[in-house]
């Protein structure tokens, strides 16, 4: 008998907790940006390269060096950022699961017993006595009918939140895998960086000593050699200071990766790392709508439309109900045996008749939204501005690359031909200080403009929202 009405308030149960909601219809707001990408005179480079479909990223598709996948692999396994956005996304899944089960019935068993001493002026047969009483009850506990949709809005909401905390996870996982390899190449450069303060310093030593030589000669001044003295005591700095760059782009890889790299896994510099591939965003903008931000922020706006819905609900009348099943005795021997059965059904509605908090709930849930549009649009539009950004990066990289080349091989030649006018005695050795200079400087803009030419596909990589 018990086993069959269990089963009748079951069949009740499911039939009512699926009701509406009061939330209103979600309707995506319009990306307030171009529908297509910038023109002008930064983009006129641009070759629309549909070989590799953002639909379809893939970082490994991107990213082709050896080396640099490994390292990529161990900050995927050990980085912390990526370890606490995977925590975040099990909290929400968590918390989702606990507004989801509140849809439902929870059945609880609860066994009582008490003893009492009734006084004889207390009892109606005017005589002391002690009263027993035990019971056994199966049942509800104040479930909530969910009529009006209240926690139907409370657990959409829930969903909304999790979702977003798994974009927000993607994001921190795209992030990372852009981070390493920019960090990585940065480490790359600098190491040219290094090698080339190396060699200059070598030259300057070289130069020194040959003044030197021509100052104990007699054929250079004194003021020639204190100014090679100056270029050899720069070079020497510089080299000291890349040195300690180089050290702390190591202790960034480190940190990033979440452990301490092999050496054989760091790169010797920019010409041993195979660049990554080139991507493009297609024709349309309306691809940002895929990056992981943008769709938390949107999964954000989905939840407080449902608290919306859950905010109007709570101007309607809230129905519950207890009801349980059981058994009662006066004596604990008696509990089980036929006739003992006992039941309880109560219901209860709770109207609100006047409650400013409630209409204060709905103003506040109404701004929330509001809130969350704003910021919404505005995610786009920087994710737009990031897009346009990188976009007019690679559509003049290749020229000012191709422009420092010439300028390195300009001032090499300069070097070298104030160089000879200085030992023939044409010149001053401040002409070959001045060509020593400009030969260090665009050297080191050369590092930095390859350094910049690479980090720009990784970076529509990561503009472009990632896997």
């Amino acid at each position: 008998m018990m086993t069959t009405r269990i089963l009748l308030f079951s069949v009740i149960a499911v039939s009512i907790f699926t009701g509406c909601t009061m939330a209103p219809k979600y309707t995506r707001p319009d990306a307030p940006i171009p529908r297509q990408w910038p023109k002008g005179d930064a983009y006129k480079d641009i070759k629309v390269d549909e070989s590799i479909p953002v639909e379809k990223l893939r970082w490994r598709d991107i990213i082709t060096d050896d080396k640099l996948n490994k390292v990529i692999e161990i900050a995927l396994l050990n980085n912390r950022d990526i370890k606490l956005a995977a925590l975040n996304v099990e909290k929400a899944r968590a918390y989702y699961n606990i507004k989801r089960t509140e849809l439902l019935p929870a059945l609880d068993a609860i066994g009582a017993g008490s003893r009492q001493r009734v006084p004889a002026d207390l009892s109606t047969r005017k005589i002391t006595s002690v009263a027993e009483q035990y019971s056994v009850n199966l049942g509800l506990l104040s479930w909530e009918i969910d009529f009006f949709g209240r926690l139907q809005s409370l657990k959409d909401a829930a969903l909304e939140e999790y979702l977003a905390t798994e974009e927000a996870h993607r994001n921190v996982r795209t992030m990372v895998i852009s981070t390493v390899a920019l960090s990585y190449l940065t480490y790359a450069a600098d190491m040219d960086n290094l090698s080339n303060a190396i060699s200059t310093l070598k030259t300057q030593k070289e130069t020194y000593e040959i003044i030197k030589k021509r100052y104990e000669s007699g054929l250079a001044s004194e003021l020639d050699l204190r100014r090679a003295q100056m270029q050899v005591d720069t070079a020497t700095k510089i080299v000291s200071q890349f040195t300690q760059i180089l050290a702390q782009d190591e202790n960034m890889l480190n940190l990033i990766v979440g452990g301490v790299l092999p050496k054989d896994l760091l790169p010797n510099g920019l010409d041993a790392v195979l660049p990554p591939k080139d991507i493009s965003p297609g024709l349309s903008s309306e691809v940002l709508l895929r990056r992981p931000d943008i769709m938390a922020q949107e999964h954000r706006l989905k939840a407080l439309n449902a608290y919306l819905g859950a905010a109007r609900a709570a101007f309607f009348p809230r129905i519950s109900l207890t009801t349980t099943m059981g058994t009662a005795s006066a004596e604990l021997s008696r509990l089980f045996r036929s006739g003992q059965e006992t039941w309880n059904f109560s219901p209860q509605i709770l109207m609100p008749i006047f409650d400013a908090r409630i209409w204060a709930a709905y103003e506040a849930a109404k701004v929330e939204r509001e809130i969350a549009i704003a910021s919404y649009e505005k995610t786009i539009q920087a994710a737009f501005k990031e897009v346009a950004d990188a976009l007019a990066v690679k559509g003049t990289v290749d020229e000012q690359l191709s422009a420092q080349k010439s300028l390195v091989d300009a001032a090499t030649e300069a070097f070298r031909l104030a160089t000879i006018r200085y030992e023939k005695g044409i010149d001053s050795y401040l002409s070959v200080l001045d060509a020593q200079r400009s030969l260090y400087s665009a050297q080191q803009g050369l590092i930095n403009m390859r350094l910049a030419s690479l980090a720009s596909k990784i970076n529509m990589y990561r503009v472009l929202g990632g896997d």
